[in-house]
């Protein structure tokens, strides 16, 4: 039976999984990052070379897991955070630090520095790490790079190189999803325990891969990826933007994701308030002291008793000034009220962002597709569903971005014929969530919530002008 490898590195943890061709799991390992350092002002990296040691440790752990025969592993699939940047010595080391997707820069031109030869994703660096290669996922490259929309490549635009700061001899190849970026090599299969020399194939950005591993096929389903950064994406025909959303690369080749806007620590804040209430918890608590929370909040009445959540706790670039916050309380709430009224901040606001971005396709979504750890919340699941008053499907994996970059080793192995085939066999969603009795009220909430979150931008306003 042939096996594939899928790397899927997010912004909280590196996970692994071995997968087999139907889509079952045979192994898995997860291994947390760092917490992101910021060195100066506007500056946000990975330490030390903490993505690429992530990686190694969970490959390493996955494969000492897995009881099968690792001659059978035909491919591995590599994912990684969108919107990073790597700068890169002339032998592919890191010049410094991993650029996060919260790093100011990365959201402007390159500046040339004699150290720097390479500037790449954080995919095309793990690919150099693992295969030697200096080739990358084409997907992947969101935000401030040379790339053209249509074709997938590198532009050739006059002005392409003046916009990004990028001459064309500091860029790596470009390759579509289910492509080759090379073979690992012995070094890496040394630190790894991979194989050495089974192909490592390209996936796409991590939220395109999340939605090909959780089926999304059409613009008949809406995804809500709960990460770190909390989306929701659906299938567009082609490149554009609007002012409600902008059109990502997916992870088939040639196929576009319309995506809305989100929350910059969505589950983040979810973990943090874990943590504010529980600091003291053993690693292996964590979880059993959520699913408590869970059941506290289970009890609350929709509304919170009047406690709301405004979820800026990372304010958007173009509003450095917005924060986050909790109203309403009257002294009878409790960390159950705080618990869902973040979770109902999440669907409120998602809900919003969905609606505002299908008015502007002209297009809305029979159902809703859920993914990430906040999936496995029983409780987020149905407020979703009762706020949008649409049935919500699972994936049936939790690791969706993992089966999805599954789905791309598969495919470019030959393991699947096609992407039909892939996805088919792989992916998949549960049984609906149908909108239950609190969906009547919900409804009467949401101008309450758009309200609470208008007022708060107001008073973050008021607060900057008071303090100058």
């Amino acid at each position: 039976m042939p096996f594939v490898v899928a790397i899927d590195n997010g912004s909280q943890s590196t996970k692994v999984l071995v997968v087999d061709e139907t889509g079952r799991v045979h192994a898995e390992a997860r291994v947390g990052l760092k917490p992101y350092a910021s060195p100066a002002p506007g500056r946000s990296v990975h330490p030390d070379d903490d993505v690429w040691d992530s990686i190694v440790r969970a490959c390493r752990v996955a494969m000492e897991r897995f009881d099968g025969d690792p001659g059978e592993i035909v491919g591995v699939g590599l994912c990684t955070i969108r919107f990073c940047r790597a700068l890169l010595r002339a032998d592919g080391t890191l010049a410094e630090p991993l650029l996060s997707w919260m790093d100011a820069r990365v959201g402007r031109p390159h500046v040339s520095s004699p150290e720097v030869a390479h500037v790449t994703t954080s995919s095309g660096y793990i690919a150099h790490r693992l295969t030697g290669e200096f080739r990358d996922a084409a997907g992947n490259c969101q935000g401030v790079w040379p790339v053209d929309q249509h074709t997938w490549r590198w532009s050739d635009a006059p002005d392409a190189v003046a916009a990004t700061g990028m001459e064309r001899s500091l860029l790596s190849e470009l390759v579509d999803p289910g492509a080759e970026l090379g073979r690992v090599t012995d070094g890496a299969a040394a630190q790894t325990g991979l194989p050495a020399g089974v192909p490592v194939f390209a996936t796409s950005n991590d939220k395109a891969v999340e939605a090909l591993g959780a089926g999304l096929a059409s613009d008949a389903d809406v995804l809500l990826s709960f990460g770190t950064y909390i989306a929701a994406m659906t299938v567009a025909d082609a490149p554009g933007a609007g002012a409600a959303h902008w059109v990502n690369f997916g992870s088939r080749p040639g196929q576009y994701l319309a995506e809305s806007t989100g929350i910059r620590r969505g589950m983040w804040t979810v973990s943090w308030l874990r943590d504010l209430l529980h600091p003291d918890a053993p690693a292996g608590d964590l979880y059993a002291f959520d699913r408590s929370l869970g059941v506290e909040a289970e009890t609350v009445a929709p509304g919170c008793d009047g406690v709301a959540a405004v979820l800026d706790w990372l304010a958007p670039g173009d509003e450095p000034h917005r924060r986050g916050a909790f109203v309403g309380f009257s002294g009878a709430q409790g960390r159950g009220h705080l618990y869902r009224a973040v979770l109902e901040a999440i669907a409120f606001t998602m809900a919003d962002h969905v609606e505002d971005m299908e008015r502007e396709r002209g297009v809305a979504a029979e159902g809703v597709i859920v993914t990430g750890g906040g999936a496995q919340s029983r409780l987020l699941v149905q407020v979703v569903a009762d706020i949008l008053g649409r049935p919500v499907r699972r994936a049936l994996v939790d690791d969706a971005a993992g089966i999805g970059a599954a789905i791309c080793a598969a495919v470019g192995s030959g393991v699947h014929p096609d992407w039909d085939a892939a996805v088919a066999a792989m992916a998949g969603t549960g049984a609906p969530v149908l909108p239950g009795d609190d969906a009547v009220t919900y409804r009467a909430l949401r101008p309450w919530h758009r309200g609470i979150r208008s007022r708060v931008a107001e008073l973050s306003d008021w607060m900057v002008t008071v303090r100058a």
